[in-house]
């Protein structure tokens, strides 16, 4: 019986916690690079010292936070955008998802496809917003959707494929 030995079941589970790590790296590298070029590299910045404790905070090396500055700041640096998309999910539940990409057609062409497999489509901007009110820490809900027990497994689905996505930041429902 190969394949069902103790190494194997352990290099499975390193494999999928490095690859859920990589995924956060990811993301981390992309806002730090952001907060960098808008700071022009000054560590002395509040906001690329805030996004250097949020990398820290997830165990985020040294190196990879060095080397996501100096890419940002560098010669032939690319430039990263903030874009913002709104949806309505399952049961009626808004969607506010925030993102940070180098190339604003693909982001949204996989954020398009991510939500056509889930059953769902863009929504124009501001249909989704009013429901949300924008605060230091993100997008706060004002007003709360009840989420039937048929539609969670669907919203919970939803979520999990836009957070597996590399340009996808945050990702805000109102679902109680």
């Amino acid at each position: 019986m190969s394949g069902h030995n103790k190494f194997s079941k352990i290099k499975r589970l390193k494999e999928k916690t490095d690859a859920q790590k990589s995924s956060v790296f990811t993301k981390m590298a992309k806002m730090l690079q952001m907060e960098a070029k808008k700071a022009n590299g000054n560590m002395t910045s509040p906001g690329l010292k805030s996004a250097i404790e949020k990398a820290k905070s997830v165990d985020m090396p040294s190196d990879n936070i060095e080397r996501a500055i100096k890419k940002a700041v560098g010669v032939g640096a690319e430039q990263m955008e903030e874009v913002t998309y709104e949806a309505y999910g399952p049961g009626g539940v808004a969607i506010i998802i925030e993102g940070l990409t180098s190339n604003k057609n693909r982001a949204a062409a996989e954020i398009k496809h991510i939500l056509s497999l889930n059953n769902t489509s863009l929504a124009s901007s501001g249909s989704a917003s009013w429901a949300f009110e924008r605060t230091v820490e993100g997008w706060v809900p004002k007003t709360m959707v009840p989420v039937s027990e048929e539609d969670t497994p669907g919203l919970e689905k939803l979520i999990e494929d836009l957070e597996n996505n590399d340009d996808v930041q945050d990702v805000y429902t109102n679902a109680e």
